[in-house]
């Protein structure tokens, strides 16, 4: 959705390693965001970005504006049940729905071979894979790892909605991910471990935990003991208008 930063430059460097050429869209898609939230204000830079797309020798930019991808008469809605149940399926009502709706006209309208999301976003890296799946779109979704600032904070656009004070308290996010994940890899069971990371994270200073769970890598099915097979741990946590998301592997 623009304001690029270097963990989407990441993505435009995988590209390059798999594939002869590499094209970036860019749309800040109104069907994501809830009434409440920030599609006003989102940050926005295109400018700044063709910049940046230009500097990693990226040779394709689409960015369509709302009338090109939602003309008057447009009726579709793309849903995908099961790996957007929960987390922020449940924090953020019908998000899902706008992310898989507008990614399935993308990966269509680009028709790439390649189509590779930052695990950062791992929910929604996993419900682009089952919509093109589902709906025979010819593309391989890979997932591109989380780049990170040098405290560990995950890196995103809304970083910038941060106060110094909480820019301060925001790595702790990933710190208190990291504890949790050892504690369930050591044997723990994820629930226990899910909750002391929760309380951690309100200690620390997060105005709000929107959750913090532990799940299957592959399904996002709930872990409710300790791991057998690849988990991520996930959360979702808000420092005033911000709010960061970030998971890690066991």
């Amino acid at each position: 959705m623009g304001a690029l930063h270097e963990g989407h430059l990441s993505l435009m460097r995988q590209g390059h390693e798999i594939c002869d050429r590499v094209c970036a869209t860019i749309f800040v898609n109104p069907k994501q965001f809830a009434p409440s939230e920030d599609f006003e204000t989102y940050p926005r830079g295109e400018g700044e970005d063709v910049a940046k797309l230009i500097a990693e020798g990226v040779d394709l930019l689409f960015a369509p504006d709302v009338s090109v991808m939602y003309p008057d008469n447009f009726a579709t809605t793309v849903s995908v049940t099961g790996v957007s149940d929960g987390l922020c399926g449940a924090a953020r009502p019908g998000f899902f729905d706008g992310v898989a709706t507008v990614v399935s006209k993308l990966l269509l309208q680009a028709l790439p071979d390649v189509a590779i999301f930052g695990e950062k976003d791992y929910q929604q890296l996993l419900v682009i894979r089952q919509a093109a799946q589902d709906l025979n779109i010819p593309v391989d979704v890979v997932g591109g790892p989380t780049v990170r600032e040098a405290d560990g904070l995950a890196m995103s656009s809304r970083n910038a909605y941060l106060t110094a004070s909480e820019r301060a308290i925001a790595p702790r996010l990933y710190e208190v991910l990291v504890e949790a994940a050892g504690k369930i890899a050591d044997g723990a069971p994820a629930a226990n471990a899910c909750q002391a990371a929760i309380t951690e994270l309100t200690t620390a200073g997060f105005s709000d935990v929107d959750y913090v769970e532990a799940r299957d890598a592959a399904s996002l099915a709930p872990i409710t003991k300790a791991a057998n097979g690849p988990t991520r741990v996930l959360a979702a946590v808000r420092l005033s208008k911000a709010r960061l998301i970030d998971n890690v592997g066991i």
